[in-house]
Protein backbone atom coordinates (compact mmCIF):
# COMPACT_ATOMS: atom_id res chain seq x y z
CA UNK A 1 0.00 0.00 0.00
CA UNK A 2 2.91 2.58 0.94
CA UNK A 3 4.55 1.67 -2.51
CA UNK A 4 1.74 2.46 -4.46
CA UNK A 5 0.72 5.35 -2.65
CA UNK A 6 4.43 7.00 -3.52
CA UNK A 7 3.56 6.72 -7.39
CA UNK A 8 -0.05 8.60 -7.49
CA UNK A 9 1.80 11.61 -7.33
CA UNK A 10 3.77 10.65 -10.57
CA UNK A 11 0.72 8.94 -12.36
CA UNK A 12 -1.46 12.05 -11.73
CA UNK A 13 1.69 14.43 -12.82
CA UNK A 14 1.91 12.32 -16.08
CA UNK A 15 -2.11 12.35 -16.82
CA UNK A 16 -2.34 15.97 -16.38
CA UNK A 17 0.65 16.58 -18.49
CA UNK A 18 -0.93 14.77 -21.36
CA UNK A 19 -4.35 16.57 -21.00
CA UNK A 20 -2.99 19.99 -19.53
CA UNK A 21 0.47 20.84 -19.69
CA UNK A 22 3.16 21.12 -17.73
CA UNK A 23 1.81 23.84 -15.23
CA UNK A 24 -1.45 21.97 -14.60
CA UNK A 25 1.12 18.93 -14.15
CA UNK A 26 3.03 20.78 -11.67
CA UNK A 27 0.15 22.00 -9.51
CA UNK A 28 -1.51 18.12 -9.75
CA UNK A 29 1.82 16.93 -8.16
CA UNK A 30 2.35 19.72 -5.53
CA UNK A 31 -1.16 18.97 -4.19
CA UNK A 32 -0.84 15.09 -4.82
CA UNK A 33 2.58 15.09 -3.02
CA UNK A 34 0.50 17.21 0.26
CA UNK A 35 -1.65 14.50 0.52
CA UNK A 36 0.12 11.71 0.28
CA UNK A 37 2.28 13.07 3.02
CA UNK A 38 -0.68 14.04 5.09
CA UNK A 39 -1.89 10.47 4.45
CA UNK A 40 1.54 8.84 5.26
CA UNK A 41 1.48 10.61 8.49
CA UNK A 42 -1.92 9.94 9.69
CA UNK A 43 -1.65 6.41 8.08
CA UNK A 44 1.68 5.37 9.66
CA UNK A 45 2.39 7.99 12.12
CA UNK A 46 5.61 9.50 10.50
CA UNK A 47 7.02 10.63 7.59
CA UNK A 48 10.83 9.48 6.49
CA UNK A 49 13.32 11.64 5.94
CA UNK A 50 13.90 10.82 1.89
CA UNK A 51 9.72 11.45 1.38
CA UNK A 52 10.06 14.37 3.72
CA UNK A 53 12.78 15.68 0.72
CA UNK A 54 11.65 14.77 -1.61
CA UNK A 55 7.93 16.40 -0.84
CA UNK A 56 9.50 19.86 0.04
CA UNK A 57 11.32 19.45 -3.09
CA UNK A 58 8.13 18.58 -5.31
CA UNK A 59 6.47 21.82 -3.34
CA UNK A 60 9.51 24.22 -3.81
CA UNK A 61 10.21 23.30 -7.59
CA UNK A 62 6.87 22.55 -8.34
CA UNK A 63 5.65 25.71 -7.29
CA UNK A 64 8.30 27.70 -9.44
CA UNK A 65 7.42 25.45 -12.42
CA UNK A 66 3.67 26.40 -12.32
CA UNK A 67 4.73 30.03 -11.81
CA UNK A 68 6.93 30.61 -14.45
CA UNK A 69 5.28 27.93 -16.74
CA UNK A 70 8.60 26.16 -17.33
CA UNK A 71 9.31 22.39 -16.51
CA UNK A 72 13.37 23.13 -16.31
CA UNK A 73 12.53 23.69 -12.80
CA UNK A 74 11.28 20.23 -12.02
CA UNK A 75 14.47 19.01 -14.30
CA UNK A 76 16.40 20.72 -11.75
CA UNK A 77 14.72 19.01 -8.67
CA UNK A 78 15.33 15.77 -10.35
CA UNK A 79 19.01 16.64 -11.14
CA UNK A 80 19.42 18.00 -7.82
CA UNK A 81 17.76 15.40 -5.78
CA UNK A 82 19.24 12.36 -7.35
CA UNK A 83 23.09 14.35 -6.68
CA UNK A 84 22.02 15.20 -3.07
CA UNK A 85 21.09 11.23 -2.28
CA UNK A 86 24.45 10.44 -4.30
CA UNK A 87 26.79 12.92 -2.38
CA UNK A 88 25.22 11.71 1.30
CA UNK A 89 26.06 8.03 0.12
CA UNK A 90 29.43 9.19 -0.66
CA UNK A 91 29.85 11.09 2.40
CA UNK A 92 28.74 8.69 4.76
CA UNK A 93 30.91 6.29 3.46
CA UNK A 94 34.08 7.68 2.91
CA UNK A 95 33.94 10.52 5.27
CA UNK A 96 31.90 8.85 8.33
CA UNK A 97 33.27 5.40 7.41
CA UNK A 98 29.98 4.23 8.50
CA UNK A 99 27.32 3.41 4.97
CA UNK A 100 24.16 5.06 5.00
CA UNK A 101 22.98 2.41 3.22
CA UNK A 102 23.57 0.38 6.66
CA UNK A 103 22.21 2.67 9.07
CA UNK A 104 18.96 2.50 6.85
CA UNK A 105 18.63 -1.20 6.90
CA UNK A 106 20.61 -3.01 9.44
CA UNK A 107 17.85 -3.35 11.59
CA UNK A 108 15.93 -5.68 8.56
CA UNK A 109 19.58 -7.49 7.05
CA UNK A 110 22.59 -8.24 8.58
CA UNK A 111 25.40 -8.14 6.37
CA UNK A 112 29.57 -8.09 6.53
CA UNK A 113 31.04 -4.80 6.58
CA UNK A 114 32.28 -5.14 2.90
CA UNK A 115 28.79 -5.87 1.11
CA UNK A 116 27.46 -3.00 3.07
CA UNK A 117 29.96 -0.75 1.50
CA UNK A 118 29.46 -2.74 -1.60
CA UNK A 119 25.71 -1.85 -2.13
CA UNK A 120 26.16 2.08 -0.27
CA UNK A 121 28.73 2.42 -3.95
CA UNK A 122 26.31 1.03 -5.95
CA UNK A 123 22.94 2.92 -4.87
CA UNK A 124 25.25 6.23 -5.12
CA UNK A 125 26.36 5.66 -8.44
CA UNK A 126 23.20 4.23 -9.76
CA UNK A 127 21.87 7.59 -8.48
CA UNK A 128 24.53 9.98 -10.40
CA UNK A 129 23.50 7.76 -13.17
CA UNK A 130 20.00 9.09 -12.88
CA UNK A 131 21.19 12.56 -12.56
CA UNK A 132 23.46 11.91 -15.58
CA UNK A 133 20.66 10.33 -17.62
CA UNK A 134 18.31 13.42 -16.49
CA UNK A 135 20.65 16.10 -17.43
CA UNK A 136 21.42 14.42 -21.06
CA UNK A 137 17.83 13.87 -21.91
CA UNK A 138 16.39 17.23 -20.31
CA UNK A 139 19.19 19.24 -22.49
CA UNK A 140 18.83 17.07 -25.78
CA UNK A 141 15.17 16.04 -26.26
CA UNK A 142 12.26 17.49 -26.01
CA UNK A 143 9.66 18.31 -23.05
CA UNK A 144 7.33 15.15 -24.05
CA UNK A 145 10.20 12.88 -23.92
CA UNK A 146 11.68 14.24 -21.27
CA UNK A 147 8.12 13.76 -19.00
CA UNK A 148 7.84 10.16 -20.43
CA UNK A 149 11.37 9.52 -18.88
CA UNK A 150 11.07 11.23 -15.41
CA UNK A 151 7.20 9.26 -15.16
CA UNK A 152 8.72 5.73 -16.55
CA UNK A 153 12.59 5.54 -17.21
CA UNK A 154 13.44 6.73 -13.64
CA UNK A 155 11.25 3.55 -12.05
CA UNK A 156 12.32 1.68 -14.72
CA UNK A 157 15.82 2.14 -13.88
CA UNK A 158 15.23 1.81 -9.99
CA UNK A 159 13.10 -1.03 -10.79
CA UNK A 160 16.11 -2.94 -12.70
CA UNK A 161 18.62 -1.52 -9.29
CA UNK A 162 16.24 -3.13 -6.54
CA UNK A 163 16.37 -6.22 -8.05
CA UNK A 164 20.37 -6.23 -8.75
CA UNK A 165 20.16 -5.61 -4.98
CA UNK A 166 17.98 -8.35 -4.01
CA UNK A 167 20.14 -10.58 -6.12
CA UNK A 168 23.56 -9.43 -4.72
CA UNK A 169 21.91 -9.62 -0.94
CA UNK A 170 20.54 -12.82 -1.48
CA UNK A 171 24.08 -14.35 -1.15
CA UNK A 172 23.86 -13.31 2.19
CA UNK A 173 20.60 -14.04 3.60
CA UNK A 174 20.20 -16.95 6.16
CA UNK A 175 19.42 -20.37 4.20
CA UNK A 176 16.81 -22.42 5.69
CA UNK A 177 17.56 -26.19 6.92
CA UNK A 178 16.06 -29.04 5.04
Amino acid sequence: MKQLLEFIPLILFFVVYKISGIQAAAITLMIATALQLIILKLKYGNIEKQQMIMGIAVIFFGALTAYFNEVKYLQWKVTIVYGVFALALLISQFGFKTPLIQKLLDKELKLPDVAWNKLNLGWAVFFIICMLANIYISQNYSEEIWVDFKSFGIIIMTLVATVATGVYIYRYLPKEKE
